[in-house]
Parts: C-alpha cells; sequence; structure tokens
C-alpha cells in the first residue's frame, strides 16, 4: 500500500529548507529537553529524524487506512442521536488510529504531553491527511485549536486541557452564529457571570465543524448592552460538563465525514480564557490565522490528490490509439495542474516558516526578555507572516478549485460518474475557498500588504537570491513582471480612491501572489532540479495571469466603477 509521505520526495524537499536548522535550534531551545525527556532531540539532525520518522507514520495511516475508509465515510457520514454526534465507521477507526500513533497535539510543548513539533512539520501532516480525506483533516486538525489555550489560557487551564488534546480527545471552535458568519462582531451568545464568579452560557451556534467535540473554543458576548466587537470574549467549555446539544448536522456537498453542526447552549458551564473583551479582536484573530493556514494545507491535500488521480488515468486511458496523456490539450492541462500545485506548496511551507519564527519568539518572550535583535526579528516574521497567510490560503485554495475542476475535465464523462474519486474531490475542494474567510474576505486582509509595500519588499529581497543559470531567464522574466506590479499598484494608490482600491483589490493580490509563488519556484529549482518544470510552466502562467491583470488595471477609470454597480 502507498505511504502518503515516502511517495511524495516534495514533502522532504520542503521539510529540509535552509531555514529548518533555525527555526528546529529556536523551538528547542538548544536542545535543553534532551536532558528530561527521552523521546526529546539531542541535537538538530536528531529532531529532522523525529519529523520524518513520524510523517512516515502519518503516511502509512493515511496512504492505507484512511485513503482506504474515505469513500465510505463519505457515503455514510455522521448522524445525530440524541442530541450527540455519531461519527460514521471510519471516522471512528481514524481516530483511534491517529491517537494509538501519537498524532494529536504534534506542536504542543513536551511538558504538556505534545511532541513539541514546530508549525512547519505539523502542516506538512495536515497537508498528507487531507489528500487522504479531506474531511477527516477537520477533525484531526482541529487540534491547533490546542495553540489558543496554550497562548492565552492560564498555567491551570492549560495544564487541564492541553494533555487531554494530546491524548487524542478532539476540539472545535465555536464562532459563527445563524445571524452571525463572517460578521463576528454580531455574535450574540450570551455568556452570564453567576455570583460566584464562574459563567454561563445560553445561545446558538450554526455552522461549527466537529460541534460535538470534547473541548470547545466558543466565542460569546459577555458585555451586557454591546454590540460590536468589544463586547466579546472566548470562553472553554468541557463536554463532560453538559449544558450544550446538537440540534442537527448539516447536509453538505462535501466533506461529508465531518459534521457540521447546529449546536444549542442551555445554560452550559464555561470558563473565560485570558481577559474579558478580548475575545474577538486578539483571540480569534489569532485563532482564525492558525486556522487559514490549516485551510491552506488542506487545499493543497486536495490540489495533490486531485493531481495524482489526474496523470494516472490520462497514463491509462486510451483513444484513438493512444493515452490521453500524448495529447497536447490533456498535457497542457496535467502541466498547469502540477505547477499550480508545486506553487501553492511553496507558499504554505515559506508561510508556515515565517509563523514558526515569531511564534517561537513569541514563546521565548515568556521565559525571558529578547535581545534587540531578536524583537527585530520577530517583529519582521510576524509581519511576513500576516502577509502571507490571507495570500496562501486565497490563492492555494483557488488552485485547489481549479485543479479539481481540471481533474474531472481529464476524466471526460466517467469524472461525473461516482466511480472514480474524483467526483468526491471536486465536492471537498469547493469548500476551501469559502470557510475560515472566503476568497474575498482574504484579499480584503492581504491588500494592506500591497498598498503598504510588504509584498513588494519581500519581491526584491527574493530578487537578491541566487539563481541557477539554466534558469536566469525566469529571473529576468520576473523583474518584468515585478514592473508590472509595481506600475499597477501605483496606478491604484496614486488614485487615492477607496473604492477603486477595494474593486481592484483582488487584481493586485494575485499579481502579487504570482510574482511570488514564481520566486518560490524559481529557489526551489534552484536547489532541487526536480522543480524546474514547474517554475517554467509556473513562469509561463504567472506572465499571462499579470499582463491580463496589468491590462485591465491600466485602462480601467474611476468612472467605469458604476458599471459593475447592480440595482
Amino acid at each position: 500500500m502507498a505511504n502518503f509521505y515516502t511517495d511524495n520526495p516534495d514533502l522532504k524537499h520542503h521539510l529540509q529548507h535552509p531555514l529548518m536548522q533555525k527555526i528546529v535550534e529556536l523551538k528547542e531551545r538548544n536542545y535543553s529537553d534532551a536532558n528530561k525527556y527521552d523521546y526529546a532531540p539531542i541535537d538538530f539532525d536528531d529532531a529532522m529524524d523525529s519529523y520524518d520518522k513520524v510523517l512516515e507514520i502519518v503516511g502509512d495511516i493515511c496512504g492505507t487506512t484512511i485513503a482506504e475508509n474515505a469513500e465510505d465515510v463519505d457515503h455514510e457520514g455522521p448522524r445525530v442521536e440524541n442530541g450527540r454526534v455519531i461519527y460514521a465507521k471510519g471516522t471512528k477507526e481514524n481516530l483511534d488510529l491517529c491517537r494509538k500513533a501519537g498524532l494529536m497535539g504534534m506542536s504542543m510543548p513536551r511538558r504538556l504531553g505534545g511532541l513539541n513539533f514546530p508549525i512547519t512539520p505539523y502542516i506538512m501532516a495536515a497537508d498528507i491527511v487531507s489528500r487522504a480525506d479531506t474531511g477527516f483533516e477537520n477533525l484531526w486538525g482541529l487540534q491547533d485549536c490546542a495553540e489558543t489555550i496554550y497562548e492565552f489560557a492560564d498555567e491551570d487551564q492549560k495544564k487541564r486541557y492541553i494533555p487531554r488534546v494530546c491524548e487524542g480527545e478532539t476540539m472545535s471552535m465555536d464562532l459563527t452564529e445563524p445571524d452571525a458568519g463572517s460578521d463576528l462582531q454580531s455574535v450574540m451568545l450570551k455568556a452570564t457571570q453567576k455570583p460566584d464568579g464562574s459563567w454561563v452560557l445560553n445561545g446558538v451556534k450554526r455552522f461549527i465543524t466537529n460541534g460535538d467535540s470534547d473541548i470547545h473554543l466558543v466565542l460569546a458576548r459577555s458585555e451586557e448592552g454591546t454590540k460590536d466587537g468589544r463586547g466579546l470574549s472566548m470562553f472553554i467549555y468541557d463536554k463532560r460538563k453538559g449544558g450544550v446539544d446538537v440540534r442537527r448536522i448539516e447536509n453538505k456537498m462535501g466533506i461529508k465525514g465531518s459534521p457540521t453542526c447546529e449546536l444549542t447552549y442551555k445554560n452550559a458551564p464555561a470558563e473565560l480564557v485570558g481577559q474579558r473583551r478580548l475575545g474577538l479582536i486578539k483571540y480569534v484573530m489569532a485563532l482564525m490565522n492558525g486556522a487559514r493556514l490549516g485551510i491552506a494545507a488542506q487545499a493543497v491535500g486536495v490540489s495533490e490528490r486531485a493531481y495524482r488521480e489526474a496523470l494516472a488515468y490520462a497514463k491509462d486511458r486510451k483513444q484513438f490509439g493512444k493515452s490521453i496523456i500524448e495529447f497536447p490539450a490533456v498535457a497542457e492541462l496535467l502541466s498547469n495542474m502540477k505547477c499550480k500545485l508545486d506553487a501553492s506548496r511553496a507558499l504554505l511551507y515559506e508561510t508556515s516558516r515565517f509563523v514558526d519564527i515569531y511564534k517561537i519568539y513569541e514563546d521565548i518572550a515568556k521565559e525571558r526578555s529578547l535581545t534587540a535583535e531578536e524583537r527585530k526579528e520577530m517583529k519582521h516574521y510576524s509581519k511576513l507572516a500576516d502577509a502571507l497567510t490571507p495570500l496562501v490560503k486565497g490563492m492555494a485554495s483557488e488552485y485547489c478549485n481549479q485543479n479539481a475542476y481540471d481533474c474531472i475535465q481529464v476524466h471526460g464523462g466517467s469524472g461525473f460518474m461516482k466511480d472514480y474519486a474524483c467526483e468526491r474531490i471536486y465536492r471537498d475542494a469547493r469548500i476551501t475557498s469559502i470557510y475560515e474567510g472566503t476568497t474575498q474576505l482574504q484579499v480584503v486582509a492581504a491588500i494592506r500588504h500591497v498598498t503598504t509595500g510588504t509584498y513588494l519588499s519581500l519581491i526584491k529581497e527574493y530578487e537578491q537570491q541566487p539563481v541557477a543559470d539554466n534558469l536566469k531567464w525566469i529571473h529576468e522574466n520576473l523583474k518584468e513582471m515585478t514592473s508590472l506590479y509595481e506600475k499597477a499598484v501605483s496606478k491604484v494608490t496614486e488614485a487615492n480612491d477607496t473604492q477603486l482600491t477595494d474593486f481592484l483589490a483582488r487584481r493586485l493580490v494575485e499579481m502579487a501572489g504570482n510574482v511570488i509563488m514564481t520566486y518560490l519556484l524559481l529557489s526551489d529549482a534552484s536547489r532541487n532540479e526536480s522543480f524546474t518544470r514547474s517554475a517554467e510552466v509556473y513562469c509561463k502562467y504567472a506572465q499571462s495571469e499579470i499582463a491580463k491583470h496589468s491590462d485591465f488595471i491600466a485602462n480601467f477609470a474611476p468612472t467605469q466603477l458604476e458599471l459593475y454597480h447592480q440595482s
């Protein structure tokens, strides 16, 4: 049977990125845990070997059990009985295997029962799990909610809840409501403090992924008479204490093994996390950034599965006396699928490395004062992570949907039938550009990094990197692409028109993404020649996309905005 880690050498390439040495040494505090835990690494090579071995376990479980169960889980799905979720048989088996293998709480510190993995190998595991079963990745991947408890809860809460997650208990983040989807400022679930200082929650939550989890992070209105985000706080709800029932499970297009629930809270006991009033403006923002990186990983995993299904079919399917992969139209589809997959993955792991560095520095700052150089570095990587997180979530999820579409196209009429996995892949892919913030909302988050020059500064850094001689033509083309991007940004910012900026934002963000991802693939190809073809194909694709957006922006006048107003 396949191992979804060892059969994909691209993953090991990204795991061995030069920046990983810095990340690992910071995460391991110069390997001080080796004196306390017999499974803690003694040096960099030992740490990398540990990540490699755990990812191999993830790959084995995914390539056999989880992937094998995916179709049956899609058909059976979860159900509600007496206010509780009953998982599909395959989902139960998947969770049990992951628990036994110790794959829960991967990024949590060893003192709390975790593996102390950096974000990057954890995100790599999410990429692998999503390839096996996109819906199951939602259940398994929600372990990253423990990061919010670790960052913002008090020490007692950390000690009581995080070890439970590491032992395999599931989590959810209960944010949205019937009248508060993306607009979380409108959340009205009521948190009431009793005379003894404890809290109870009352109200309804909707579209809650894995809503019958063991441990919930809940956004609720704690301040009487408020109507905006300043009246919201974050709470922990423990399922053991009762008070929350599942009213129903949504009947979804895809990711059907993942229960999306409507919940009713009736005097449900809860614990305040951190400070009152910071629930949305601080804690949820941090939670959502982690979730968006996780969805980007999910999207890359789907892209991987879509490409592999299309490639295998194109090699096997014969028409007019030859395999359809030999037809130029099909070959082009597959080449574009592969380069979009590789570009998405390159951006995913660049983002995860930036997230790793700034988050590790934040953690170190709880133990000691950072040096001036460390504070400067933390600020730098925090800004880059803030810029790339919406970019990778938006671009990777859109490419994921395009690859799922093209996978069916390669299959032709067969792809429309349930006999092939691509039909399920297509349904599963669609949600990635919607939940944890639609692509349109990612653009809203990313556009300020266009107008303030964050992306351009990063592009200029990439421009200075060494390039293999045979790839210098890509480097020259990138300079031209960057020039077009700069001109488009200048035209929009100089107009000083908010409506114009908002209207053209997606084009500008995509242009930035195209340039950045081409540079990342150029870097990958310079280190590893197996990426050369993707770098070359993606450069051609990016050139055409940037030229298209550049032409539209150059010929667009603010007076034309009214053409797009709908009555």
